[in-house]
C-alpha cells in the first residue's frame, strides 16, 4: 500500500510551516503560521510554533517535527540558564549537543531564535548562523516569506508589518503555511 509520493516505501511526511525573523527599527520578531500537514491533509491549523524563551528575554519559533522541536527548546533553555544574557554561548552549546549526541543527532527541526542583539538560526547539522540583512525564513514556505520580507525592507514599514505581509504572501503560495500568523517580537539594540 502506497502511503505518499510517487514510491511505495517513502514515508508520509509531516510538512509544516513556515517561521520568519526580522529585525528592523529597533525591534526583533519572529512569526509563524498555523499550519500542520500530513501528507495531503491539514491536522491542525492553529498551531503554535513560536514562544518566548528565556525568562522573556528570547523569542523562538521551529520548523520541523514538533516534539523534537520541543525537545531543543528545552535543551536551549537550559543552556541560557547557564549562559545567562549569553544567546550565541546558548546556541553554539546547544548545536555541538545536537551533532555529538546519539539521541540528539535524530531530532528533526530547525530554530530561528532571537534576543535584544542577536538573531540565529540553528540547524542539526552543527549550523548557528547570524541572517544576512537581518531577516531569515525556514520551513516549507520559509523561502517564499524570507523573499517576500527582502522585497518590503525597504518600505516605510515596521517589522511587525513586514512580518505580517511576508507570512501572507507565503501563505498565498504554499500549500503547507495557512495565514493563522503568530508573532513574538523584542525590543531591538540594532
Amino acid at each position: 500500500m502506497q502511503t505518499s509520493g510517487p514510491h511505495a516505501d517513502e514515508p508520509r511526511s509531516w510538512h509544516a510551516t513556515t517561521i520568519l525573523t526580522i529585525r528592523k527599527d529597533g525591534r526583533v520578531v519572529i512569526a509563524g503560521d498555523g499550519q500542520v500537514s500530513l501528507g495531503a491533509t491539514i491536522i491542525k491549523a492553529n498551531a503554535r510554533k513560536v514562544r518566548t524563551l528565556g525568562k522573556g528575554g528570547v523569542i523562538g519559533g521551529f520548523a520541523g517535527a514538533t516534539a523534537d522541536a520541543f525537545t531543543l527548546f528545552e535543551r536551549l533553555e537550559a543552556k541560557l540558564e547557564q549562559y545567562p544574557g549569553q544567546l550565541t554561548r546558548a546556541c553554539v552549546e546547544l548545536a555541538k549537543d545536537w551533532r555529538t549526541d546519539r539521541y540528539l543527532r535524530r531530532l528533526e527541526a530547525m530554530m530561528l531564535v532571537a534576543d535584544a542583539e542577536t538573531t540565529l538560526v540553528l540547524t542539526g547539522t552543527g549550523d548557528v548562523l547570524e541572517p544576512e540583512r537581518h531577516v531569515m525564513g525556514i520551513g516549507s514556505g520559509g523561502n517564499y516569506a524570507l523573499a517576500a520580507a527582502r522585497a518590503l525592507l525597504d518600505q516605510p514599514l515596521d517589522a511587525e508589518a513586514i512580518a505580517r505581509k511576508a507570512m501572507a504572501i507565503a501563505a498565498e503560495i504554499c500549500v503547507y503555511t495557512n495565514d493563522n500568523v503568530v508573532i513574538e517580537s523584542l525590543p531591538s539594540s540594532r
